[in-house]
């Protein structure tokens, strides 16, 4: 792997030149073969530090540098102060042995042994059904967490969600509604401030079929009965359809849990004594603008209700409280403006907001034809992410809900996505995967078995080189997408390998290809089998030996 032989090499030379800097020496194989077969631009990321011409860098790194004769034939600068390297087959040769040694375990890390994450995704309130907004963010989330799995982190995934207040109250007298209406007043008056959607018809039935009319009168103890009913309902509904989706997490954390354990007072009690709280107008203010914001804000409102950032910022103490190294929120855009006010509170607190990392996800819009589409054909009614999932399936939903940069708004092409050829972008991986295993079980057949006498040198087509670099790329891809947050870096890569390997499959016969090259073709197949695995289950989309 060129992490561990030329890396070590340029580690060496800087070391020689006496330049200690911490830069990640970060190496990318260009796509212009006259850009040699890898490529670094570490002298412009010294260029500054050193306050050197990043060229002259450069000509100092190669003319100290030390490496390997049998792997590098020559390095050379380019453009402004890029490194190209010229590597020789045997190195290709050298990297595809070391993968095939990791076997199934290729891809993994152990970076983060040690570390312990927090990510926290959904988070939706038990009032309703999933749509396709929390989808894109159950996925991001889940994949996330896969992610820094793979990486080596001890990862807990963590539910946020509220069952008191308003919005429940206000659930509960729309099932109230609809239980009279279906019941024995079809005219009864709905709340102006009421949950719409027809789930609540349902449930309304539910509630008649186990308790018929002995909720007919609105007190507060037949409410607080309908409330709950209500809750149970809607979560169990949440729960599916993220099982569905193959989506567990191990946490679900009561926001109103914050309260009823003093966990809110004691933020407060620390705000007010160290006199970052104070009182105007009948509202508790948080002084932002003492922790380096520009404006102060409500955190408590004159009526007694907390504003969002109060809690936020006692759940946020509450992670650290509990041992986590990083702390992980996927938030939707809508959420922006309250994330640097519960950054500030818990650095006021004491601790390291830098721990946590928050991502923003953009809506998500579906489409067919180029035109936005709001109603299901199917049903006449506004799309829910399982009316999604009846129509194409998980698998199509999670890819297409991940395709994307989280930070760009996502148009979800449903005409595509109901494709059931190799133009599903989805389809096009797991038929490379599907086709991968197709060789194997043709080479049973034949009585063709993959020894361990494997002579990687022999692999010198181009189209071998090409996909041996994809398959190169893996790891670092894994790792980019975890450090970023942004799950389509891999999902892109998968796109690379698979096209690559459907390259080699048209260009290279393997089966008949003579003994020993037939075993080297065959464990690069193995090798990309593996990958195109090991990728999809990242993603969270299986992987199926036939289709």
């Amino acid at each position: 792997m060129y992490d561990e032989i030329i890396k070590l090499s340029f580690q060496n030379c800087l070391s020689k030149l006496n330049i200690n800097e911490d830069v990640d020496i970060f190496f990318e194989f260009p796509k212009n073969p006259n850009h040699g077969d890898l490529s670094t631009n570490i002298a412009m990321q010294l260029a500054g530090k050193l306050k050197k011409q990043p060229r002259q860098i450069a000509q100092e790194i190669i003319n100290t540098i030390e490496y390997d004769s049998n792997f590098i034939e020559k390095f050379e600068i380019a453009g402004a102060g890029f490194i190209n390297i010229k590597l020789k087959p045997e190195f290709y040769a050298h990297s595809l042995n070391k993968i095939y040694s990791f076997g199934d375990m290729y891809g993994k890390s152990e970076k983060g042994k040690g570390s312990k994450v927090n990510v926290e995704y959904v988070s939706v309130n038990p009032t309703g059904l999933l749509h396709l907004g929390h989808g894109r963010n159950a996925c991001i989330g889940d994949t996330i967490a896969n992610l820094y799995e793979w990486m080596g982190y001890d990862v807990t995934r963590e539910y946020y969600f509220n069952n008191a207040g308003n919005q429940m109250n206000n659930l509960a007298k729309s099932i109230y509604a609809r239980y009279r209406q279906q019941l024995d007043n079809p005219d009864f008056p709905f709340p102006e401030d009421g949950y719409h959607g027809d789930y609540i018809k349902e449930i309304a039935a539910e509630l008649i079929e186990k308790h018929r009319d002995k909720l007919i009168t609105d007190d507060e103890d037949n409410l607080t009965i309908i409330r709950k009913f209500g809750e149970v309902w809607c979560f169990g509904k949440i729960k599916q359809t993220l099982e569905r989706m193959s989506i567990h997490q191990e946490v679900y954390y009561n926001e109103d849990s914050l309260y009823a354990d003093g966990k809110i007072k004691d933020v407060i009690d620390y705000f007010k004594s160290n006199e970052l709280a104070y009182e105007k107008d009948g509202a508790l203010w948080l002084a932002l603008s003492k922790m380096g914001l520009d404006d102060d804000r409500v955190i408590v409102k004159s009526s007694g209700e907390p504003t969002y950032r109060l809690p936020d910022i006692a759940y946020h103490r509450e992670k650290f409280l509990r041992g986590f190294d990083i702390l992980i929120d996927i938030f939707g855009s809508d959420h922006i403006a309250t994330v640097p006010d519960v950054l500030a509170g818990v650095k006021a607190l004491g601790f390291n907001p830098e721990k946590v990392k928050v991502y923003i996800h953009q809506f998500v819009t579906l489409t067919e034809n180029g035109e936005q589409i709001k109603m299901s054909k199917r049903t006449g009614k506004n799309y829910t992410l399982d009316d999604l999932l009846d129509e194409v399936g998980p698998d199509v939903v999670r890819f297409f809900l991940l395709m994307r940069g989280i930070s760009t708004h996502l148009e979800f092409d449903l005409g595509l996505a109901r494709e059931q050829s190799e133009k599903n972008p989805v389809f096009y991986l797991q038929y490379a995967h599907a086709r991968l295993c197709s060789i194997f079980d043709i080479a049973e057949q034949k009585g063709i078995n993959l020894n361990k006498d494997i002579d990687f040198n022999l692999l010198q087509h181009e189209a071998e080189i090409k996909l041996i670099k994809q398959l190169m790329n893996l790891p670092a891809s894994i790792e980019t997408a975890c450090n970023k947050g942004e799950p389509q870096i891999l999902a892109d890569y998968l796109r690379e390998l698979a096209a690559a390997f459907h390259v080699f499959y048209h260009e290279c016969r393997i089966l008949d290809a003579g003994a020993n090259l037939c075993n080297a073709r065959l464990a690069l197949a193995k090798v990309t089998q593996i990958a195109m695995k090991n990728g999809l289950l990242i993603l969270g989309i299986s992987a199926p030996k036939r289709m």
